[in-house]
């Protein structure tokens, strides 16, 4: 997926700069038109919001711009009609401006939670909107997920006094199966409790090492992109009980991976969420170095499928 607002930003920048003339030489302010991006993938919420398709032109005008969009079916598994439909069939970019959408809405109730549904747009526009630099950005493949509405009442219990109504979650863990401390399986049968004072975090009882809970964070701001997050510096194990040696202060520490090398996200139709966590280790505040990154599937089980799961004694 190839992204053209810093191209449209440097092409306005470069205008009346010889240097940027000289180095982009393919373009020399004629008007063309594309989507922004050649793949979206998109959240269908259950409000019934459309979600947007981004389209760009490299120039404004003076005037409004009235193109026509069409499905290609080629290649399609969403029925128009069935799990989507257009807003319209035309897009405008009003006068002054430089892109517009395709507006979408994606029928809920029509998707399964596991679906995974994509269909083209193409734009229909004269052969001189079309920049050969970047020819097939006339089409944009458009991918579409169910996206339930976030309960964290799903995802973690309470425990007030005597008191104890967990959820419940099965991690099977890489962390565990590289490094398994006294554990003696890569799974583990972990008890989930909201916290009791910040929104949307749920405290993971001994999620991998006896003694050591952990907190999540459930990023929901973006519903095509919801995060699982890690605060940094949490304990999570002690040095010399998981790797029988200390190279800091004895304690393990984690935080999420990096987003832009790891995604760590969820679903909430699936109750399921994939974590990469990162290890590491510091002589009190000084680092001392990286164990390293560790992928981690969670995944939220009934009350039922627990008690079978402790009868096996995991």
């Amino acid at each position: 997926m190839k992204r053209f607002f810093n191209i449209l930003l440097l092409i306005a920048l470069c205008a009346g700069a010889v240097s940027c003339r000289e180095q982009y030489t393919t373009y020399e302010g004629a008007e063309y038109l594309m989507f922004t991006d050649t793949l979206t993938t998109n959240a269908v919420v259950a409000s019934g919001e459309p979600f947007k398709v981004a389209v760009s032109s490299t120039v404004a005008r003076n005037y409004d711009r009235t193109y026509a969009v069409e499905v290609i079916d080629k290649g399609s598994n969403a029925i128009e009609g069935k799990h989507y439909r257009l807003k319209s069939n035309t897009i405008t970019i009003p006068a002054g401006e430089l892109s517009t959408n395709v507006e979408v809405y994606g029928l809920y109730d029509n998707i399964e939670p596991t679906d995974s549904l994509g269909f083209t747009l193409q734009l229909v526009m004269r052969d001189e909107l079309k920049w050969d630099l970047y020819p097939n950005h006339n089409r944009t493949k458009v991918v579409m997920f169910k996206s339930c509405p976030f309960d964290i009442n799903e995802w973690g219990g309470t425990q007030e006094g005597s008191i104890d109504r967990p959820k419940y979650c099965l991690l099977t863990s890489l962390l565990l199966y590289s490094y398994p401390g006294t554990n003696t399986s890569y799974s583990r049968l972990v008890k989930c409790y909201k916290h009791p004072h910040l929104d949307n975090v749920v405290i993971m009882k001994e999620l991998f090492y006896d003694g050591y809970d952990v907190e999540l964070t459930f990023n929901t701001e973006n519903p095509s992109e919801p995060r699982l997050e890690v605060a940094a510096d949490q304990v999570i194990g002690e040095e010399f009980a998981v790797f029988g040696i200390a190279w800091g202060d004895g304690k393990i520490l984690a935080q999420s991976s990096p987003a832009g090398t790891y995604i760590s996200q969820f679903s909430s139709c699936q109750k399921f969420a994939q974590l990469y966590i990162r290890l590491y280790v510091k002589d009190m505040t000084t680092m001392v170095g990286y164990v390293g990154d560790f992928y981690n599937i969670l995944e939220w089980i009934s009350d039922e499928e627990a008690e079978e799961i402790m009868r096996e004694g995991l």
